[in-house]
């Protein structure tokens, strides 16, 4: 399968992990759909969807950003029908869009309880319904969402239950959707990266993590691309980690994905040593 011309719906992508996705699919010839809510620089993060379009431009695709916050649900279904105006239909959708809130149960504040489920899960699950329409008159369509496989571990809700729960929710809408749409040759999988990644969200980790320990986030993009070619009749509920991905692509070598070469890599939340 080749990336061409096609069309992927990218929420919050204007940094980080998705802002990568979308330069990676671009090099191959991808259009791209920036829907976020980066209309104006912000002093503590970097980039905006007008930034993201020049970079994805300059990478040989074509970019159509919008002004989106994907809790708004009105929104959400008016852009997926503006890009597939301007695109002539959607092929992929990455749910990448993702609120972080590292807290015990009784330093949540609701405010920051309701953002997380509201742009994790119910962000997940709107942006896919908004998208399906248009997906299943693809070629070879995919919802791909960043969100881990579910580990029950009680050490993965001990910290941070709230957030815990909001990124397992945005999985179960993988298993859900995988379950109804994969028999229509719609690919729903999840991706999640073995290592932390080096983006913004690392202040959120309030400096548990030091970023040479990282990887950087070429590596979740190149796996999902390669995800992006795959045929999705014969792809779909899984719950692919970046590295596992490349390796059955062939790449043997992951120096080069590493912030700093050599030195130990800090496994991601919800991974088990042995995975």
């Amino acid at each position: 399968m080749k990336l061409t011309n096609k069309t992927i719906f990218i929420t919050g992508g204007s940094r980080g992990i998705g802002l990568e996705i979308a330069l990676a699919a671009a090099r191959e010839g991808a259009n791209i759909v920036i829907a976020a809510r980066s209309n104006k620089p912000q002093p503590k993060l970097p980039g905006t969807i007008h930034t993201a379009a020049k970079a994805i431009e300059s990478a040989g695709g074509k970019c159509l950003p919008l002004v989106m916050d994907v809790r708004d649900e009105t929104r959400v279904a008016e852009c997926a029908t503006e890009a597939a105006a301007h695109f002539g239909g959607i092929d992929i959708l990455v749910n990448n869009a993702s609120a972080i809130y590292l807290a015990g149960s009784l330093d949540v504040p609701a405010k920051r309880f309701d953002l997380m489920q509201q742009v994790n899960m119910r962000g997940t699950f709107m942006a896919s319904q908004a998208c399906l329409p248009y997906l299943l008159k693809s070629e070879n369509p995919h919802i791909l969402t960043l969100s881990p496989p579910i580990n029950l571990d009680p050490k993965w809700f001990i910290r941070h239950t709230a957030y815990t729960i909001s990124k397992y929710s945005m999985s179960m809408c993988v298993f859900g959707l995988a379950a109804e749409f994969g028999p229509q040759g719609v690919g729903v999988n999840a991706l999640w990266p073995k290592t932390v990644i080096d983006t913004a969200a690392l202040a959120m980790l309030k400096g548990m993590v030091d970023p040479k320990n990282c990887r950087l986030p070429k590596i979740v993009a190149d796996a999902a691309v390669a995800i992006f070619k795959r045929d999705a009749k014969r792809c779909s509920g899984n719950f692919f980690i970046d590295e596992e991905v490349l390796r059955e692509e062939g790449v043997s070598d992951f120096s080069g994905y590493a912030v700093r070469a050599g030195e130990f890599l800090m496994p991601d939340l919800f991974l088990s040593e042995v995975r």
